[in-house]
């Protein structure tokens, strides 16, 4: 897939101003984001984006905002994440997560193996360590679960790996797609179905477990949905947003008869429980 790379460079440059503009930006189609140390990058699909809509949010910051955009071409992003970010990780003391050119490394209880590429989902970024974790804590033996937003699999495997009797793994990206089916393969899980869309494709099967750790609009645009297709007694945990809009992620899903049942933060990014009674 084609990106358009967005590179904002703020004044004063802090963290909490970077955080700031993220949560800001979220609003917007933005995939994913990067950070370097001169830049905070946001990545999104295709080859053009509204710069207009981009520079009206960030002219709304008490801060300077100073935007370039860039045009990323189609390329092998497994050579990408091998030369520049992609390094064995280890979640909660207990999965491993690797690529196959990954030669050193402490062997773990599980271990996940990943073809990394443009796809949100290396296992780097907090809310998939942070749904991680709590996977790592579940007994899943033989229960039904739905990943939303599955990006490389990770999340969907994993539950796979601690016992679930099926998983559907779903994102509307076609990388995150062909990555999810090819992960799956190479760590011989077959009771992983992978889908391409987003939340129509749900219909009349229940699940037990959800996971959705994509963007803070498309939960509460999807949450009647996935409120839908959970069964009675089943959990609920979402990510991919930030503690200040917990609030509204709440609200949306109390007032669909969901139960508030805890939350894991972590650098100020969530995961937040909720069960359906």
């Amino acid at each position: 897939m084609i990106y358009t790379q967005i590179s904002f460079k703020i004044s004063p440059d802090t963290q909490e101003n970077r955080e700031i503009l993220v949560a800001m930006l979220s609003e917007l189609p933005f995939e994913s984001f990067d950070e370097t140390p001169e830049f905070v990058l946001g990545y999104i699909p295709g080859e053009s984006a509204n710069l207009e809509e981009i520079n009206l949010v960030t002219s709304l910051l008490p801060f300077s905002v100073f935007t370039e955009n860039e045009m990323i071409p189609d390329q092998n992003w497994n050579e990408v994440w091998e030369k520049n970010y992609f390094k064995p990780l280890l979640i909660g003391n207990r999965c491993l997560v690797r690529a196959p050119f990954h030669t050193e490394y402490e062997p773990a209880e599980f271990e996940l193996v990943i073809e990394p590429k443009m796809a949100f989902g290396t296992g780097n970024h907090e809310t998939t360590t942070l749904v991680a974790e709590q996977i790592l804590e579940m007994d899943l033996t033989g229960k039904t679960v739905l990943d939303m937003g599955c990006g490389t699999g990770i999340l969907g495997m994993l539950a796979s790996m601690k016992g679930a009797k099926s998983v559907t793994a779903i994102d509307i990206d076609t990388w995150s797609f062909e990555s999810t089916v090819e992960n799956a393969r190479l760590n011989n899980i077959f009771n992983l179905e992978t889908k391409l869309g987003d939340a129509r494709l749900l219909g009349d099967e229940l699940y037990e477990i959800i996971f959705a750790n994509i963007h803070k609009n498309v939960i509460l645009t999807d949450l009647p949905v996935y409120e839908s297709v959970l069964q009675s007694g089943g959990k609920l945990y979402l990510s991919g947003f930030y503690t200040q809009d917990m609030p509204d992620v709440k609200a949306k899903a109390e007032s669909l008869g969901l139960i508030e049942t805890g939350f894991q933060e972590k650098n100020n990014w969530v995961v937040y429980s909720f069960e359906k009674p």
